[in-house]
């Protein structure tokens, strides 16, 4: 194996480490926006909808941008602008500008996704076998770097413009130098008639599966803690250990994804995830005590965590340029992280949390049945092409 070739995995895991750790900051930090420019619930989702919508609208818009630049300038441009639109949320004075800068953020996030996942395809690609949990792993070890690092600020006293300005300033080098390690996409040829193509059809079946598995991840996020706190009467600092401990599983599991799937297949793994996923949620809705809720989510954890990076990964091989169906199957992935925790909130209106919260089941039974029509060839298993770098010639193949 090559220096360069490692060099490219290790920047892969460290865009999605930083790019963890700038979302998480965010996050973990609205509570101090609030403060700051004493905003109302309503005021604090819509800069929330603002940023989801503008990272969805640059996500709906990167299959011909990945066509045509790739995952390496994109990330190039993207991760540095990502790293300094969060410094704009940080010093914006007035509710309209952080609006504004939190929409920008979101947009400037959105091509990071697409390309970081584009890019993690190539290199995986390059080495022959499974690497795309991995990755992701490494999202998690930013986002749960990022509570650490606010739980700090907050007992340091820090104020929410300072931390997130710090975050954003040291990001930027980062992501520059890290912009050196990443490899090009195996040139194939980019028309504007080839851009705006239509996918294989595994291209949008991969994006539903991927919408089902983030329509729980957003449900889990924005609905666990007031299900534990309200219907399990949990208190409030037990309620808010679910979302950590499920953040936890899906860690573990991203982990070890790659070795399992490596083992038993895509196909296989993707179908049990589903079925892990709604039985263990079903354990956690008929919980007879909150702690027990709280196990059950860890698991909950393990079973989702590993949809998203494969439906990613076998989405960079359905094409000769992994970058536009990635960008394709992301979008509808990411269109069921805004939509969960929505439909959520008016199945609640209608009938009860606990009820509303069964969807959760339902997604895991029809990502295991949807798993059941992906071929059963791991094209990520075989190389398809040699990996190239700006001063290193082609490569001969690498065996799995």
């Amino acid at each position: 194996m090559t220096r360069n070739l490692r060099t490219a995995r290790y920047g892969a895991i460290l865009t999605f480490v930083l790019a963890g750790l700038m979302v998480g900051t965010m996050t973990v930090r609205i509570p101090a926006m609030t403060d700051k420019l004493g905003l109302s619930e309503s005021s604090v989702g819509l800069i929330l909808l603002a940023w989801g919508l503008g990272a969805l609208v640059t996500m709906q818009s990167m299959r011909g941008v990945m066509a045509r630049a790739g995952s390496r300038a994109v990330l190039r441009i993207g991760g540095p602008l990502t790293a300094l639109s969060l410094v704009g949320v940080a010093v914006a004075p007035t509710v309209p500008t952080l609006i504004a800068a939190a929409a920008l953020f979101g947009m400037a996030f959105g091509t990071v996704d697409i390309a970081m996942n584009a890019q993690g395809s190539t290199v995986e690609q390059a080495y022959g076998r499974p690497l795309m949990n991995g990755l992701h792993a490494g999202w998690c070890v930013g986002a749960i770097s990022a509570g650490g690092l606010g739980a700090l600020s907050i007992a340091l006293g820090v104020p929410f413009t300072l931390h997130l300005a710090l975050i954003g300033l040291v990001s930027v080098p980062l992501m520059v130098a890290i912009g050196r390690t990443y490899l090009p996409e195996r040139p194939v040829e980019r028309t504007a008639e080839k851009a705006g193509r239509r996918m294989p059809p595994i291209v949008y079946l991969l994006g539903a599966i991927m919408f089902f598995a983030f329509m729980v991840e957003g449900t889990v996020a924005d609905w666990n803690g007031l299900f534990m706190r309200d219907s399990l009467g949990a208190p409030e600092a037990l309620a808010a250990l679910g979302y950590p401990v499920f953040e936890l599983g899906m860690l573990v599991a991203r982990l070890s994804g790659d070795r399992i799937r490596s083992r038993f297949g895509v196909r296989g793994m993707m179908t049990v995830s589903g079925l892990a996923t709604a039985g263990f949620f079903a354990v956690v809705l008929l919980a007879p005590t909150p702690l027990v809720a709280v196990f059950a989510m860890f698991f909950v954890g393990l079973g989702v965590a590993t949809i998203s990076p494969m439906t990613l990964s076998l989405a960079g091989t359905a094409t000769d340029n992994p970058g536009p169906a990635i960008a394709q199957a992301g979008a509808m992935g990411y269109a069921g992280l805004l939509l969960g925790p929505v439909v959520i909130g008016f199945l609640t209106d209608v009938t009860s949390l606990r009820t509303a919260l069964g969807l959760a089941i339902v997604l895991g039974v029809l990502i295991t049945v949807a798993a059941r029509f992906l071929p059963r060839r791991d094209r990520t298993m075989v190389i398809t092409f040699p990996a190239e770098t700006e001063t290193e010639p082609a490569r001969e193949p690498i065996a799995a």
